[in-house]
């Protein structure tokens, strides 16, 4: 049996982990007959959003509370994340990945990814344990990986399908970070066996939930194999 890590970066997909992603990554864990933790960072999010209009609310809420959500409470202080007692680490996306996790989402490739979030991202690499990361993920573990000894070959998606993104913008501008990007539909994942990174385009596509559920299922079923 074996034990990931679950980042995660709040609870809501426009302004921190989405919730579908999250929650598919962990049953996919279990149903493989493995175990996760998950961890996310003690601090103020970058900001709320109203989950019905879209629009931002004038207060404060905590990443590690609110992601205690989809944890039913059982997570840690990303700071007591130790690669070492981990075979993996899980990257669920959303927007938090890109405003929480980092300032992706403010300043795109130019964005400087949280200290501790790129701390534990070089841990896992250069303890040569896999990582999977979805929809938006892979662009912050590309910003992590910006000039370090890593590199990748990642996915955010495909243009030859229906996408609510700019996809071939977004690679575009993850590759001026000396990562390799390639197409993948929702049908498809991304696998790197040098580098043991895994990326799954997921809601970065249009699709129906089960197909998103059917895409993570393939990620982390890759990811058991290293």
């Amino acid at each position: 049996m074996k034990k990931y890590a679950v980042l995660l970066a709040g609870c809501g997909v426009y302004d921190g982990s989405e919730i579908h992603e999250a929650v598919f990554s962990i049953l996919a864990i279990s149903q493989n007959g493995h175990q996760y933790q998950c961890f996310a960072p003690n601090k103020n999010q970058h900001h709320v959003v109203n989950h019905l209009n879209g629009e931002e609310m004038q207060e404060a809420r905590n990443i590690l509370i609110e992601s205690a959500r989809i944890a039913r409470g059982n997570i840690k202080n990303i700071k007591e994340l130790d690669a070492e007692h981990y075979d993996g680490l899980v990257m669920p996306g959303g927007f938090g990945a890109a405003k929480n996790w980092s300032k992706w989402a403010f300043e795109g490739p130019k964005g400087e990814v949280d200290p501790d979030i790129k701390k534990v991202i070089l841990d896992f690499i250069s303890l040569g344990k896999p990582i999977c990361a979805l929809c938006v993920a892979p662009a912050i573990l590309a910003k992590a990986l910006e000039n370090s000894p890593y590199s990748a070959e990642i996915t955010l998606g495909s243009t030859a399908e229906s996408s609510p993104y700019d996809i071939a913008g977004t690679h575009q501008a993850v590759a001026t970070l000396g990562v390799k990007t390639v197409e993948k539909t929702l049908k498809e994942i991304c696998v790197d066996t040098e580098s043991k990174i895994i990326t799954a385009p997921c809601y970065m596509m249009e699709g129906r939930i089960s197909e998103i559920y059917d895409n993570i299922k393939m990620a982390i079923d890759r990811l058991s194999d290293f």
